[in-house]
């Protein structure tokens, strides 16, 4: 019987693929917790992580870049940040849109469900590339909106389970832009 349970729990690990790798991943070591006030300057740009103001980003999409610091309390919460390069075309806006709507199932057994990540999208200078997607202690950049890893990204990180303040809401923040 032991053998049967050992043969059939291998034969079901086989059966599962393997995550793929998202390659030119950074990854950080934040905490979370470490709420100011004010100004904060980030070692990243964009941040991954770090101290952040009391005040959240509502999620959504905006057409101004945001603060940083209620940008950074999002990701805390879970979010799932696109900054990108102003001038950025419609039809890649709308790209990076249909990833971040993305239905994403949680949860196991009977408990399971489908969920839409929470999300920011907003312009923003000064970037390394075109695109950069993040997550509390996660990062990748990208050259368009095409780039299979984005969606990759979203289906590892965008549950926002790893985020120091998982499962708080993205709605009831700040709305307005820098």
């Amino acid at each position: 019987m032991r053998r049967a349970v050992l043969l059939l729990l291998l034969g079901l690990a086989a059966c599962t693929p393997p995550k793929k790798e998202i390659t030119d991943l950074r990854t950080f070591d934040y905490l979370g917790g470490d709420v100011r006030g004010g100004s904060i300057a980030y070692e990243a740009s964009p941040p991954a992580g770090g101290p952040y103001n009391a005040f959240w980003q509502s999620c959504g999409a905006y057409t101004a870049p945001i603060y940083d610091e209620y940008a950074v309390h999002s990701l805390a919460r879970g979010a799932v940040w696109v900054a990108y390069r102003a001038g950025l075309d419609a039809a890649s806006l709308a790209k990076l849109g249909a990833v971040l709507a993305t239905p994403l199932e949680v949860g196991e057994g009977d408990q399971k469900q489908k969920i839409v990540p929470k999300s920011l999208l907003a312009p923003r200078d000064n970037l390394p590339a075109p695109i950069v997607m993040t997550v509390w202690n996660a990062q990748i950049t990208a050259q368009n909106a095409d780039d299979e890893r984005l969606k990759l990204f979203v289906e590892q990180f965008g549950r926002g389970d790893k985020a120091p303040e998982a499962g708080a809401s993205c709605a009831g923040g700040f709305t307005g832009t820098r």
